[in-house]
């Protein structure tokens, strides 16, 4: 992905004595998404003018938006933004992902992905993103991957329900986040059911 640094928009304040954006700085910007390898060795994937340095190449847009944390654009190490990217692809297929990045330079950087369609739509795992650097217009340089997602069989436990007076369900599912609502979910059995207050 390469950044174009004609559509990088920051907010005037807040901003460090040297201008540079400071935590609490609102941004957005736009960029161009490459195959993979096409910015290796320093490749320019931008033109001073702003459009794409190889157009027949453009898989389509990358568009980030968040906002400067911690020591800002002087990070030169550590998370440094927090910010969601969305990949929209010329086939109709987007990918989004929001979290954290980091100021290092060549260092993976672990993204979740909070919603994808087409052929993204069964991804299971993260985004990791690679910052490259930056060009001669301040714009950013990454690559990004898929993590490799394999379940480690001693992680995988059986679920399991069980209650007093009650038969024991198993299930066999893989580790995943929920969210606990308070409201009462899985078998339900009989009419012993207490709503929560």
């Amino acid at each position: 992905m390469a950044e174009e640094h004609t559509r990088i928009f920051m907010s005037a304040q807040t901003v460090h004595e040297n201008g540079m954006p400071a935590h609490g700085n609102a941004f957005v910007s736009q960029g161009y998404v490459y195959p993979e390898g096409t910015l290796a060795d320093g490749t320019v994937g931008v033109l001073e003018d702003g459009s794409p340095t190889f157009p027949d190449l453009v898989l389509g847009t990358w568009t980030c938006d968040g906002y400067f944390v911690g020591e800002g654009g002087n990070a030169t190490t550590g998370v440094w933004i927090i910010s969601r990217q969305t990949f929209a692809f010329k086939d109709g297929a987007t990918l989004v992902t929001q979290g954290t990045e980091i100021a290092d330079i060549g260092q993976p950087n672990l993204r979740p992905v909070t919603g994808a369609t087409g052929d993204f739509s069964d991804i299971d795992g993260g985004l990791i993103q690679t910052t490259l650097g930056f060009n001669d217009f301040w714009g950013l340089s990454a690559t990004y991957a898929f993590e490799a997602h394999e379940m480690d069989a001693a992680k995988a436990k059986d679920a399991a329900f069980s209650t007093e007076g009650y038969q024991s369900i198993t299930g066999n599912e893989d580790d995943h986040l929920e969210w606990d609502s308070g409201a009462p979910v899985g078998p339900i059995f009989g009419k012993r059911l207490i709503p929560s207050t």
